[in-house]
């Protein structure tokens, strides 16, 4: 067989074995790889090489050689799963720069942080002052996690006291102008319901190259043609819109009518339908 068959067959083997072992490693990025993951990849990447451009090196070895640099590793993973001793030891542990808003010099040296490094991570946190700073911890990645001080977080809904509603992973039921039964399904809607959403905008389903259906049932599209406009969903400003004006001929007719129990009964309902109103209203802004 000529050296260079050999080297693409070589190629195409290894490569998919180092494919598998990836797999065996989690789902992590390469800024989240520890310093020993970093190297072991650096290894096991030399390991193909020379497997791959050295034919008088059989290819038998390198399986091994792999296998060694593969099983180790995995069962240092799952030792650490089940040890935090252990864990700390191979994965290192958080190194706390910022702790009730001091800032933990001997920690920086220890991690040869500079001030400047220190300040260029608090900026890419949004934090622009180091006294705005409550606790920041350095990972065993490197990165480097802030918390603010509470009265410089941002506000939410929690703190002001307002309800907002519950949301749900939405669904894409369209892709690539296909409709996708499986999460239609899930959003328990139907291609009936759908067909009649894209009638009301007046697209066609070959046209839309991504279409999403929100907690609330109601579904946006983004089209193939860029130039298109879409409407915005109006099902939830129509619905409060109409609840406001019920109401509001309740309180009319209230006034209208002269017959006293009539008017009781209008003003009564008129009372509990603006009370509905008031606990639907932060669910349908």
């Amino acid at each position: 067989m000529p050296e260079w068959i050999e080297i693409i067959v070589r190629s195409t083997i290894l490569l998919l074995v180092l494919f598998m072992l990836s797999k065996g490693f989690g789902k992590k990025k390469l800024s989240q790889l520890t310093v020993f993951q970093f190297m072991l990849m650096i290894v096991i990447g030399g390991i193909v090489a020379m497997s791959v451009i050295n034919p008088n090196i059989p290819i038998a070895y390198g399986f091994i050689a792999l296998a060694v640099w593969f099983i180790i590793p995995f069962a240092a993973e799952f030792i650490a799963l089940k040890s935090k001793r252990f864990r700390d030891v191979t994965k290192g542990k958080g190194t706390v720069l910022i702790q009730n808003g001091k800032i933990m010099e001997d920690n920086l040296k220890k991690e040869r942080v500079t001030t400047d490094d220190l300040l260029s991570r608090l900026r890419s946190n949004n934090v622009f002052t180091a006294a705005d700073v409550e606790f920041a911890v350095m990972e065993p990645t490197g990165d480097v996690n802030v918390l603010p001080k509470k009265e410089n977080q941002p506000v939410t809904p929690k703190m002001l006291g307002t309800k907002v509603s519950p949301s749900k992973e939405p669904q894409t039921v369209i892709m690539d102008g296909k409709m996708l039964l499986e999460p239609l399904a899930n959003a328990s809607l139907n291609p009936n319901w759908l067909e009649t959403e894209l009638e009301k905008m007046n697209v066609s389903i070959e046209n839309v190259f991504l279409g999403q259906v929100d907690s609330d049932g109601q579904l946006t599209v983004d089209l193939f043609d860029d130039q298109l406009s879409v409407p915005t969903p109006t099902e939830k400003p129509l619905l409060l819109a109409t609840l406001k004006k019920c109401q509001a001929d309740l309180e009319m007719f209230a006034l209208e009518t002269e017959n006293k129990e009539t008017k009781v009964l209008y003003q009564k309902n008129s009372e509990r339908l603006q009370q509905a109103i008031n606990k639907i209203t932060p669910y349908l802004n």
